[in-house]
């Protein structure tokens, strides 16, 4: 115990928040020093990851979607969870190596935060995959626990804080008091499944087809969730599923909230069940308290207006919500000594 906080004064820590679309790192006392998509270009048919192991993240990002037949660029993660061992071991060696360097001889202890509803085996992946690629000791913390920190929550008050966190595959609703999740919901549908919405509208509707990272930039540049005061419109290019020939279109605000009312849906039917669930004297402080959102689908415009008038609760979002989870998981570091019973590691029997 003592030399591990002494190795501790030594090694360069690091709290990762380990997305499906996005891996965002932190170092005790430094705050985020890596932010890059959770993408990994390896030659294809092996997992030998190209560029001397370095093809990771925004570099592989740019080959999404434009590979050569030699090379896939992949996403290890899928709706939150590990889809490739492999993969997913070496995009964390990846990022380990790049942020620790050659600044500490003693290996990190690491605090990664994980979906709340993943099961024991897919939790063992995650510990196993830090730890071969060079945590000295790995702690998960769940991922509504971590943003509710970094989006400034009381969440180790004995009043209630509500998290609504969109990510990239999982949506995680969560309701915390006294540092702990009193009721929780994790749904597989989130960002990726508006951008899908929005590539299966342009198809069914233009007989246009386009990739993910454009879909993306729709959702972005004129995605919402209620009427805008000035709708937008926005030009976009793709490739007729007809005559198979490069086409442009332009498309609106309007259709696109239309695109994407299903997944929107389904993120608000799992907030009013976690509200369902709730205690009662915890769900009298959400009158006082609200919700928080956070992720980069709390980003989508007017979303904290549906959610407010699906609920009847004041709704806001968290100050750059994209980086709650990572400057959640460099509260927990800088408090390890005080919070490393509650977070799982593998000494605890998971």
């Amino acid at each position: 115990m003592f030399l591990d906080s002494l190795l501790g004064m030594f090694s360069l820590d690091m709290g990762i928040d380990l997305g499906t679309c996005n891996t965002l790192v932190c170092v005790r006392g430094e705050g985020i020093v890596l932010n890059e998509p959770s993408v990994v270009a390896v030659r294809k048919g092996t997992n030998r990851v190209l560029q001397d192991g370095n093809a990771v993240g925004l570099v592989a990002k740019e080959m999404l979607g434009k590979t050569p037949g030699s090379i896939s660029a992949i996403r290890p993660l899928k709706d939150g969870v590990i889809s490739d061992f492999e993969i997913t071991e070496a995009m964390l060696n990846y990022f380990i190596r790049k942020v620790h360097g050659r600044r500490g001889l003693i290996r990190p202890r690491v605090v990664i935060a994980v979906p709340s509803g993943i099961t024991a085996v897919e939790k063992r992946a995650v510990l196993d995959s830090a730890e071969r690629a060079g945590g000295r000791k790995v702690y998960l913390v769940q991922e509504p626990m971590a943003a509710g920190l970094g989006a400034g929550l009381p969440i180790t008050d004995p009043t209630a804080s509500m998290i609504v966190d969109i990510g990239g595959g999982t949506t995680e609703v969560a309701i915390m008091s006294l540092a702990d999740i009193s009721v929780r919901e994790s749904v597989r549908i989130a960002g990726d499944d508006m951008d899908e919405s929005i590539i299966n509208h342009l198809k069914r509707t233009y007989n246009l087809l386009i990739g993910e990272a454009r879909a993306e930039k729709i959702k972005i540049e004129v995605g919402s969730a209620a009427p805008l005061d000035e709708e937008l419109t926005m030009e976009i290019a793709g490739r007729d599923t007809i005559s198979g020939l490069p086409r442009k279109i332009v498309i609106t605000s309007e259709e696109i909230r239309e695109s994407l009312k299903e997944p929107i849906s389904a993120i608000i039917d799992t907030v009013t069940a976690t509200l369902e669930r709730a205690e009662p004297e915890l769900a009298a402080d959400l009158i006082e308290n609200g919700i928080c959102l956070a992720g980069g689908g709390a980003l989508l415009r007017r979303l904290d207006v549906v959610i407010g008038n699906a609920t009847g609760l004041k709704v806001r979002v968290a100050d750059d919500p994209l980086s709650c989870v990572a400057r959640g998981t460099s509260i927990y570091l800088e408090n390890l000594e005080l919070w490393k019973d509650t977070l799982e590691s593998d000494d605890t029997n998971l």
